[in-house]
């Protein structure tokens, strides 16, 4: 068994209403259960790397290209799921960005759309079936995440029910030993009247073209966060389609992060730009192949640009060099949606404010919560002082601190 396998945390459906006291409750004890056994864990020169699969209604729809989802719902959830994970990792002194080194622990959520109480049919059985959005159904899940070094599912009804529907679709995929099941504390999941559907919530128009920008140095739980709530607002095309969908990511060029304190621990934009790639790969890489697959990403530089292709070529994630506050979104007239946080709020109104001077359609803009180091989600509504928030400098600061 590899030790540099990835792990798997299959979530149950979220209580109702999914307050943080109660998402708290309910998957707070699994999360730390599998953080802690992974820390322990002998592992990579990486630190191992988690799964959280949370399994839930989230997506509407009745047809496969005609599939859409609340994204304000969803980003919630991310947001409440990550800093749970980050305040945890705090507690246990566990390091969380990418290829931190031993003892690490890189947490990913990958939302995956499936309805427990339905029964399986045999329109159920494992293939890879992408629909027009990158949220992913079990069966499709299960054909392309594998195989695991640990399974672990939570000590519950509905965390017995999950594993079961699981085991049901991974027969002939992985084989599995007993000691890879590893049952955890399943938390109190404590829900009143019956669950909201999807259907009853705005849904959200997802489009062809979605982009943000960011430093990305030492990729962390509020980097994942953004770049998962801001992947869901593409629309994705059928394959053999004209042209790709595409995430384009601005990335603070190097020559910016001169002046940044404890400058001398910043990643060069090489390893930021495919570090954010391996990370998106977590959600959009479809193959048979499973791990042997995104493994080998194929991820072209053209022009000081990482472009890698996903979903057999109809998803294109694009990272670009940034020298100044607005990127490709003013060199760049054919772009739909800009994702920022509250702490960039003010220069997705200054892009705007750009494009509108050149003639060119502003871009609707959405909002992603940021998380704090004490682990509070801050809502977008909000106005705050943001020098709390979960940040790359406080990893380099405390890479430089080991040093000593």
């Amino acid at each position: 068994m590899g030790d540099d396998l990835p792990s798997l945390l299959l979530l149950p459906p979220p209580p109702h209403p999914a307050t943080r006291l109660a998402l708290n409750a309910a998957y707070e004890p699994p999360l730390k259960a599998a953080i802690s056994k992974l820390k322990t864990a002998r592992s990579g020169k990486n630190g191992a790397t988690l799964l959280v699969g949370l399994v839930s209604p989230i997506l509407t729809g009745n047809y496969v290209r005609q599939k859409s989802l609340s994204w304000p719902h969803v980003q919630s959830l991310l947001a409440d799921l990550y800093s749970i994970i980050s305040v945890i990792c705090v507690q246990l002194s566990v390091p969380t960005d990418i290829h931190a080194g031993p003892g690490s622990v890189d947490v990913r959520v990958v939302l995956v759309d499936h309805d427990l109480s339905k029964p399986l049919t045999i329109d159920s059985r494992p293939a890879i079936e992408p629909n027009n959005t990158v949220i992913i159904n079990l069966p499709t899940f299960v054909s392309a995440y594998h195989p695991w070094r640990y399974i672990f599912h939570a000590n519950n009804e509905s965390g017995y029910e999950l594993l079961s529907t699981y085991l049901k679709l991974v027969e002939g995929i992985q084989p599995l030993k007993q000691s890879q099941i590893v049952v955890v504390d399943g938390g109190l999941a404590v829900s009143v009247g019956p669950p909201v559907s999807p259907r009853l919530s705005p849904q959200t128009n997802t489009q062809p073209i979605v982009c943000l920008g960011g430093t990305f140095d030492h990729l962390h739980p509020g980097h994942k966060l953004l770049l998962t709530a801001a992947v869901l607002l593409l629309k994705v095309p059928e394959k053999g389609a004209p042209r790709p969908c595409q995430f384009i990511i601005g990335i603070t060029g190097d020559e910016l992060l001169k002046r940044k304190k404890y400058a001398e621990y910043v990643q060069p934009w090489d390893e930021r730009a495919m570090n954010t790639i391996e990370f998106l790969s977590s959600i959009l890489e479809l193959s048979k192949s499973g791990w042997k697959k995104s493994q080998t990403i194929q991820t072209i530089k053209d022009n000081g640009e990482f472009v890698a292709l996903f979903r057999d070529g109809t998803i294109e994630v694009r990272c670009v060099v940034i020298q100044d506050a607005y990127g490709p979104t003013i060199t760049t007239e054919n772009m739909d949606i800009l994702v920022v946080s509250g702490e960039t709020r003010s220069g997705g109104n200054a892009v705007n404010e750009r494009r509108k001077e050149l003639g060119w359609r502003q871009l609707e803009t959405f909002e992603v919560d940021v998380l704090d180091a004490d682990g509070n989600v801050h809502k977008s509504s909000e106005a705050r002082d943001f020098t709390q928030k979960i940040s790359s400098t406080a990893i380099r600061k405390q890479k430089a601190e080991s040093r000593i």
